[in-house]
């Protein structure tokens, strides 16, 4: 009898979270061979969890404390992950790079410090048209290693499902790689901080020294006091990725065993993007049936009653910790609109947690052709959200970066003075720009210091 009833639940739960395939699901691919994507579902289907509803639980407690002002969200990685670039060096680079960036944070901050990563599972990217077209050849857009390869033929532009499981069993090698990194002692506390010295001692990087030194100082005392613990050597780390090819998602949904309930077990934390936030939309509907935290980018668009709706559809319980909002308005428009959707939210009695992404509205093309961002730019619009939340009195709870672990040479500025000059020289992103190694640092140094003026 208990069977009976675990499947009939299951069986409800399942069919209320497919009123999504009624709605319309933006930046689909256009797949040529129907019969093979229900065999690659199905396959997806048969393969255990990447994640487990236990750890989507914990980080959803995590995030409720950043939401009441209690830490602070750190979520970066890589525009577009590919199957090329999930080498154990690559993914060691990104994962030291976010644990250095969080060691900065956390001083900054004086709270823990939540690491989401955006990897293992970052492998589809809307895109702004269905078709690229070079030389008067037009095909298909490149939508991500999920979807189609990145050389213009078109053999490789063709929407191939098969990709759909390669997709997974490279987001299993990461996770496994991840976990072995952040509880196997690379994530020494001590170590990272080391990490950290060597980039200050760098005569551009002069003005973070003092910070450093309090770092420094600060572990100086833990060791003098004999302080040990799993604390220092061991970190959580989560994986997160906007939930955007909805062939993919839904077989790695299931029912908790514990609870009945339905969680994606692609990543512990999913986010919709600004082209796919529709409240009719099929993305919405379908994230607002699994109890995995989720994640909701705004843009310069977005008024108070888009956001409220939001929060109705997909947090109606207004638990704390479900519903991330991730602010993407562009340096140019956050202090003009931004107040304004944070005291709307605030006065209505609902507690999101506020996060800002400042890559994407602040996207430049070059006269060559490159595409890139300034980093002047993206530190104006973290400023930029930092003020509007003391203006609104509410807590500014983290923020969202694209980024690499390499020394790439994507967005311009920082300390290394990167110009358009210099971009071709290791401009390696197939999507959008990020943010290199060093530029990444500058950053985390820059907000530490916009965080102590908060925990003053």
């Amino acid at each position: 009898m208990t069977i009976q009833t675990t499947d009939t639940a299951a069986s409800l739960a399942f069919a209320e979270l497919d009123a999504y395939r009624e709605l319309e699901a933006k930046q689909q691919p256009s797949w040529p061979d129907p019969a093979a994507v229900d065999a690659a579902s199905a396959e997806l289907a048969a393969q255990p969890p990447l994640v487990f509803a236990g750890e989507a639980d914990l980080l959803r407690e995590r995030l409720a404390a950043a939401a009441r002002g209690e830490a602070f969200l750190l979520q970066g990685g890589d525009c577009a992950e590919t199957f090329a670039a999930a080498t154990a060096d690559k993914i060691r680079d990104r994962v030291k790079t976010l644990l250095q960036m969080a060691v900065v944070l956390t001083y900054g901050a004086s709270m823990p410090v939540i690491k989401v990563g955006r990897m293992a599972g970052q492998f589809a990217k809307p895109r702004s048209s269905d078709t690229e077209t070079r030389e008067g050849v037009a095909l298909p857009a490149y939508r991500g290693d999920l979807v189609n390869g990145y050389d213009f033929t078109a053999e490789s532009r063709t929407a191939d499902p098969h990709r759909l499981v390669q997709g997974y069993h490279v987001s299993a090698s990461t996770l496994n790689l991840i976990r072995a990194f952040t509880r196997g002692g690379f994530a020494d506390l001590r170590q990272v901080h080391e990490w950290n010295k060597g980039f200050v001692s760098n005569p551009a990087n002069q003005r973070y020294e003092s910070l450093a030194a309090e770092i420094d100082r600060a572990l100086r005392f833990m060791e003098a006091c004999g302080v040990e613990s799993a604390a220092l050597t061991q970190t959580e780390f989560y994986v997160s990725h906007e939930a955007l090819l909805l062939d993919y998602e839904r077989p790695l949904t299931r029912v908790d065993s514990r609870t009945g309930q339905l969680y994606n077990t692609s990543g512990h934390m999913l986010w919709i993007g600004e082209r796919t936030r529709d409240l009719d939309g099929a993305h919405v509907e379908f994230l607002s049936h699994v109890r995995n935290p989720i994640g909701v980018k705004l843009g310069p668009t977005a008024s108070v009653d888009d956001a409220l709706r939001l929060i109705d559809k997909l947090d109606p319980e207004r638990e704390p910790g479900r519903l991330t909002f991730i602010t993407r308005m562009g340096a140019g428009r956050i202090r003009d609109v931004l107040p304004g959707l944070l005291a709307g939210v605030r006065d209505a009695g609902a507690t999101p947690l506020w996060v800002t992404d400042p890559m994407h509205g602040n996207g430049i093309t070059t006269a060559t052709g490159y595409k890139t961002r300034r980093f002047d730019d993206v530190m104006d619009e973290l400023r930029g959200f930092f003020e509007s939340h003391r203006e609104a009195g509410t807590f500014p709870g983290g923020i969202h970066v694209e980024l690499t672990g390499d020394d790439v040479t994507e967005c311009l500025g920082g300390s290394e003075n990167i110009d358009e000059a210099a971009l071709e020289t290791r401009y390696e992103s197939l999507c959008d720009p990020r943010l290199n190694h060093r530029q990444s640092l500058e950053l985390a140094f820059q907000v530490a210091e916009e965080l102590k003026r908060i925990a003053r």
